[in-house]
């Protein structure tokens, strides 16, 4: 099962996503740093590699660095 904040893979397009929460069987992904939510079948989640994990946290960090 996976956590609020905890980031994954959604093996159907081997994207990366943080887990938003739960809504209607699916598992709300939102891309790093921001973006559009996608709904994911909880079957095709998996958790990130710590590569990924530190990838998607710095792509934040730079994100919030840029914001005014």
């Amino acid at each position: 099962m996976t956590s609020v904040g905890e980031y994954v893979i959604d093996v159907r397009d081997g994207r990366v996503g943080q887990v938003m929460g739960a809504e209607g069987g699916y598992v709300q992904l939102r891309p790093p740093g921001g973006g559009v939510e996608w709904d994911c079948p909880p079957e095709a989640v998996t958790p990130a590699p710590v590569s990924e994990e530190l990838r998607a946290r710095v792509r934040v960090v730079n994100r919030e660095g840029r914001l005014p």
